[in-house]
């Protein structure tokens, strides 16, 4: 539904939400391996720049858990509120797979090969998870929780080959298979069935990983000012970046199986990256430099379906290929900037349907 927003909204939030829907739609449009390398994921273990957009997302998912349940938990249908946007969210990313295949003619795979998983499903299972058990510790023991979650994740990788690339021999693989068939990621790399990166056993993972976002909004939001607000989320941050490139040397960082020392590192860059933005916008006032990205921020889901319902009927129609032969024809057909530019163009049309949403003050929730 649409709806005035009326409350004042944490700005810098809405900003760093914003820059990640901007950087999402950049690498889902950049030409994968014809673009930059900063804009193509890590094959494996490793961590490029492509590799935070969704984490900082799923981050931000938590960060907005505790502002909006420290207000609401107490109220009568908050639970089946959770249990509406999360089959919402989910029923969504699994609609966007088959509206890429109907609108590429492929309609008749969608019983045998619709793929499940993606990255809405991926958000709301933990969105999910980690609303669940804050109410049900009442914001209390997140550590502990978080800590125990990514304990077992860890031992579910270390005992199930959890860094085995190929799906046949990685636990996290076998268990899609056997529940799921061919309904998971169908991908081919280099002649093997890899993982499917946003998997259901993951899910214990980005559980985990939404709610260190919580935590990091606790730490903000309960701040006295926004000094001791910078302070709190500095220093979490820090922490978190210290710990897991530690933990990186037994459990390296790996965004296809998100693994621990992957949720620590991506969490701790976030919450340095919202304390930044947070000094910078909230405390010194500059903020006309964010405009755009609150655009965004205000609006990311809808902008974020928006964006991947586009490509495919551009696609279909032919515009990306003319939109991509003037980029071409400016830069050359095989260099990167003729695809950077391309994404670029996508995103300035996703700027202005988020520029007129925001001009009548409207904010798209589920």
């Amino acid at each position: 539904m649409a709806e005035t927003q009326k409350k004042q909204r944490l700005l810098s939030l809405d900003v760093l939400r914003g820059l990640t829907v901007f950087g999402m739609i950049l690498v889902n449009n950049g030409g994968g391996k014809y673009s930059f390398a900063p804009l193509n994921h890590s094959v494996w273990n490793g961590m490029t720049p492509c590799d935070l957009v969704f984490p900082f997302f799923l981050f931000m998912v938590g960060v907005s858990i505790f502002i909006s349940l420290s207000r609401h938990a107490g109220e009568p249908g908050i639970s089946a509120k959770i249990i509406k946007r999360t089959i919402l969210l989910f029923v969504i990313g699994v609609a966007l797979h088959a509206w890429d295949m109907i609108v590429w003619g492929d309609a008749a795979s969608i019983p045998g090969h619709l793929r499940l998983w993606g990255v809405l499903q991926r958000i709301a299972l933990s969105y999910c998870g980690a609303s669940f058990l804050f109410l049900a510790f009442k914001g209390r023991h997140l550590w502990k929780i978080t800590l125990s979650l990514l304990v077992i994740y860890a031992i579910i990788l270390l005992v199930g080959n959890g860094y085995s690339e190929v799906a046949e021999e990685n636990w996290l693989g076998k268990v899609d298979k056997v529940l799921f068939g061919d309904h998971i990621y169908q991908k081919v790399l280099d002649g093997r069935t890899p993982v499917d990166p946003e998997g259901l056993v993951g899910v214990i993972s980005g559980i985990a990983h939404a709610l260190l976002g919580v935590i990091c909004g606790k730490a903000l939001m309960q701040g006295k000012d926004v000094g001791e607000k910078i302070m709190n989320i500095t220093v979490i941050a820090v922490g978190l970046m210290i710990g897991g490139y530690l933990l990186s040397y037994g459990l390296p960082i790996n965004k296809r199986i998100w693994s621990p020392s992957y949720v620590l590192v991506t969490c701790g860059m976030a919450a340095g990256l919202l304390g930044l933005f947070t000094w910078i916008i909230d405390m010194k006032g500059y903020k006309k430099w964010s405009t755009v990205f609150q655009w965004f921020g205000m609006n990311a889901l809808f902008v974020y379906i928006l964006s991947e319902m586009l490509p495919s009927v551009i696609g279909v129609t032919g515009i990306s290929g003319l939109l991509f032969d003037g980029w071409a024809s400016v830069f050359g057909p095989g260099s990167p900037w003729s695809f950077l530019f391309y994404a670029l163009t996508l995103d300035a049309f996703m700027a202005l349907c988020a520029w007129l949403l925001f001009r009548k003050k409207i904010i798209i929730k589920l």
